[in-house]
């Protein structure tokens, strides 16, 4: 008899997690993002200020590092590596470089709190979760920026320099490259390859609010390495091997970004069918 009670019974409604954002305005959003960005930027001057008082390693060290014919990843990567000449032809150009470099390291030192502000601020748009998975996915966002821009670092910036030292159209040309070029280079190199290992998070992201499906990614998977062919040579000298050592990361996030595209698309199934039959299935 109970049991024929709870068959007749209507099923509960799935009950929406409480969220405050649900009664914000635009404005009060967009004073939520003006604060989250203010945050995010307090941890951005202490890692200037971190940067600041370690600023002989990261200029000559880290900056110039790349510069030296006895860099250590010249050795590792095989690279028949030359002196890098530098010259300052502004007045501050070397003072913009200075700070330059100063506050591009301090926003890698302190990124990972800009990224858990920025996600903080997203994050409710595209799930509810508990605050401790919100540090869980800013951890995995902020791994793959220091992946990318160790990446960026390491591999790309050592082949690309050396290329540009040693290519010359006449002998009478002399290669003496200015300090801000090279500064803006590197730092565009390097912070442009965090930001290209993020594909598995846009990826995660847009299948999370149904934009995106493995089925999709694994129909362009050709034309996606083809594109990662074409942007590993304009990224590096024209020679296979530093093509392949840039192509072959770029082709495994990609086929990364489809594992997590079918655990993204999967999880949303499990959450609409738990929102439409009120009840609740484990994995």
């Amino acid at each position: 008899m109970e049991e024929r009670q709870i068959m007749e019974s209507n099923p509960p409604e799935a009950k929406k997690p409480a969220d405050r954002t649900d009664t914000m305005s635009f404005l009060e959003h967009l004073e939520e993002l003006r604060w989250r960005i203010i945050k995010g930027m307090i941890g951005v001057v202490i890692g200037v200020a971190i940067a600041f008082i370690f600023s002989d390693f990261f200029i000559e060290d880290v900056m110039l590092g790349p510069t030296r014919g006895d860099f250590f990843m010249y050795d590792l990567l095989r690279v028949d590596a030359v002196n890098f000449e530098l010259q300052s032809r502004r007045l501050p150009g070397q003072f913009f470089t200075f700070w330059g470099t100063l506050f591009v390291m301090g926003f890698i030192i302190g990124s990972p709190y800009f990224i858990f502000q920025m996600w903080s601020f997203v994050e409710p748009a595209l799930e509810r979760r508990e605050k401790k998975k919100s540090y869980f996915t800013s951890f995995f966002i902020t791994m793959f920026f220091f992946v990318g821009v160790t990446f960026g670092y390491l591999i790309l910036v050592p082949f690309a320099l050396q290329f540009f030292a040693q290519f010359q159209i006449s002998d009478i040309i002399r290669n003496d490259f200015d300090i801000n070029e090279y500064f803006g280079s590197v730092a565009m190199w390097v912070i442009a390859c965090g930001v290209i290992f993020q594909i598995p998070v846009v990826s995660y992201s847009l299948s999370k609010i149904g934009l995106l499906t493995p089925e999709f990614l694994k129909k362009y998977r050709r034309h996606a390495l083809v594109l990662c062919l074409i942007m590993s040579a304009m990224l590096t000298p024209p020679d296979p091997i530093s093509q392949i050592l840039i192509a072959l990361p770029l082709t495994i996030l990609y086929e990364l970004s489809i594992w997590v595209s079918r655990y993204a698309n999967r999880k949303r199934k499990k959450e609409l069918n738990e929102a439409i039959t009120g009840v609740s299935n484990t994995e």
